[in-house]
Order: C-alpha cells, then structure tokens, then sequence
C-alpha cells in the first residue's frame, strides 16, 4: 500500500517540476508548454514503471525511507556538479538565464529520480538489511553468531521447541514464509495423518514464538517465493544469500546443501551425539519390552529411545533388568546397545 501511495506522489511531483519550470522559465526557452510537461511526466512514469517490472520484496517504512533520502540527495548533490559542466560544455552560446534554468531542471528532476528509486530498493530489500547488518561477515570462513534457517521436518518433529527452551539457541531462528506456506499446505491435507502433521508443526512455530529465550523470525522473500524451485532449493538458496544455516532432519536436503557450500545441522545428529557414551563392561538397568530376533533375546529401549539387546533376557521381558553392556553398534537409524546378563556374562568368563 505505501509502495503504491510512494509512486503515486512520485508522479505528480514530477508533474509538479515540469509545471514549475514552465511557469517560471517560459519566457527563457521557446519551448511548447505542453511538450516540457509530458517529458516529464513521462521520465516519472517511466522511473515507475521499472521499479515495478523489477523484482519486489516486502519492505519496511520509516527506517528505509529516511536511509532512502540521504542516500538520493547525496548522490544527485554529487551529479549536480556533473550537470553543471556538462550543461555550460554543450550550451556555450546560450545565456546565463537559460543554463541556469536548465541546470536547476536537470538537478531537481535527477534528485527526486534518485531518491526514489533509492527509498524503492531500501525498502524492498529491508530483510536482507535486517540480517546483513547484526550478521556482518566478511568472508564464508568468518565464525559468528549466523541465523538458522528452520526446515518443514522440523518443525513437524517437533524437538527444535525443547531445544529452544534451554537456552542453548543464542541466534535468530528464521522461518520463511514458503516454509510456513508448505505448513498451511499440509494442515490442510485431506489425509489423516498428513493434517495432524502439519498442525503439529504450526502448534510447535507457535510455541516457538512464544518462548521469550528465543528470537523467532518470519522471514518475507517474496522474490524466491515465485521461482520454479521447490521448497528444499528455495531454503538452500536462502540459506546462501543470508549466509544462514540450515535446521533440519532431511537426509537428501542435508546432503544437496553440503554440496552447494551450505552449513545444515541435522537435528538426528544433534541427538545421537548427545546420547551419553557408552563402554563395554559397564552395567546399564532396562525394562525389556518386547523379544528379540534371535533365541533368548530381550529387547528394550533407555529413555533417549536407544535400542537395547539383551542376551538371555528373553524370561525377564515386561521386567526391569542389569545388564552388562558387551558392544555398541552405531548405525544410520541411531545407537544400539548389546548386552548379556550379568550371570550369563560370568559364566562366559569363567
């Protein structure tokens, strides 16, 4: 909306200059009144009509207009020394009246075109300012505080709101708004377990929002958001522009953004390297739940969710049992732990 009263009031300044040069300068130039008007008007249109072909971010107001001024009167104060010369190089005949008064129509007309177009691009990119200014990095190798771009896995999974609440999460969270557009999509489903799903997730964005230990941030790219890309290139694209990190649980989209330079955390690496360490010959407690594949086995599973195989433990299943830890198998799907009973292990020895 102010984008359009921007250009509105644009225009009819430039209808305003080319009215004041007629009434004051008439009797300087023999120049027809109505043709001085229309190039004017026409130059504004035309200023108008770029900016709008041109690719569009949401913007902000007030910070960007004032930045937008100082940076277009500052750039025409400098043209204007340019015009001076150029005008008095190419209209050595004519009198001091008439390049003055051209000069003052060149410097008005060029000051209000900059300012514009200045107050136009400051506004449309106000985001990308947003992160480049407390985000200051001069080169990729730079170690900072960098946002974290926030993936539709995870906020469907869940784990990134419990996170968040230790406090550990120092840097902004960034979610964009096609991420948030997929959530809408998905909350919307006509599947079940689909529906559930993405309300789960906008629930776990709201509960985000509303922890005060964590700055949670709707970011607006509406230039990204009209491109053939699905949502996995747009947030790696992003990630790219901002210098961004990428929070996720998406095995494929954490590999194409390693491959593209993109730091990705992925959140089951984040819990598999939490879970504590565990050394052959300790003793660990369970209750095995259920049996296991091979004869005797009895499988269980520790509070961080890692699978524990029990030799011999088959008799004491639905019971909370000591083991004695034997080996430990890391695999893609996480940690799993094998184990013997404490007698069973003696009598091995013995």
């Amino acid at each position: 909306m102010f984008l359009q009263i921007l250009r509105a009031l644009f225009v009819l300044l430039m209808a305003a200059i080319g009215y004041y040069f007629l009434k004051e300068q008439v009797g300087v130039y023999q120049i027809p009144p109505w043709l001085m008007l229309m190039i004017t008007l026409s130059i504004g249109v035309l200023v108008v009509c770029i900016d709008i072909l041109s690719p569009r971010r949401k913007l902000a107001i007030f910070s960007g207009t004032f930045l937008g001024l100082i940076v277009g009167i500052t750039t025409s104060f400098g043209f204007s020394f340019i015009v001076t010369l150029l005008v008095d190089r190419y209209m050595p005949d004519s009198t001091d009246s008439q390049r003055n008064a051209l000069t003052t129509y060149l410097n008005i007309v060029i000051a209000v075109v900059f300012s514009y177009l200045a107050i136009s691009f400051i506004l449309q990119t106000k985001d990308d300012f947003r992160f480049i200014i407390p985000y200051v990095e001069f080169s990729k190798q730079t170690k900072g505080a960098r946002p974290i771009l926030l993936d539709t896995s995870v906020l469907i999974d869940g784990r990134i709101a419990d996170i968040a609440e230790t406090g550990i999460l120092e840097c902004r969270l960034v979610v964009p708004r096609f991420v948030l557009s997929e959530l809408q999509t998905i909350a919307d489903s006509g599947d079940k377990l689909k529906r559930n799903r993405g309300r789960r997730g906008l629930d776990v964005l709201q509960r985000l929002q509303g922890n005060k230990r964590t700055e949670v941030v709707l970011y607006d790219s509406s230039a990204r958001d009209g491109g053939p890309e699905d949502v996995d290139g747009k947030l790696i694209n992003l990630a790219a522009d901002l210098s961004a990190r990428v929070l996720t649980n998406d095995f494929n989209l954490n590999k194409v953004a390693s491959l593209r330079g993109v730091d990705v955390i992925n959140i089951n690496d984040l819990a598999n390297a939490l879970k504590p360490v565990v050394l052959p010959g300790e003793r660990m407690t369970v209750r095995l739940l259920k049996p296991g594949e091979s004869p005797g086995q009895g499988v269980g599973y520790l509070v961080d969710g890692t699978m524990v195989v029990v030799e011999q433990g088959r008799q004491y299943i639905n019971e909370e049992i000591e083991f004695t830890v034997t080996s430990v198998l890391q695999t893609s799907a996480g940690k799993m732990i094998f184990g013997r009973m404490p007698h069973e292990s003696a009598s091995k020895v013995s």
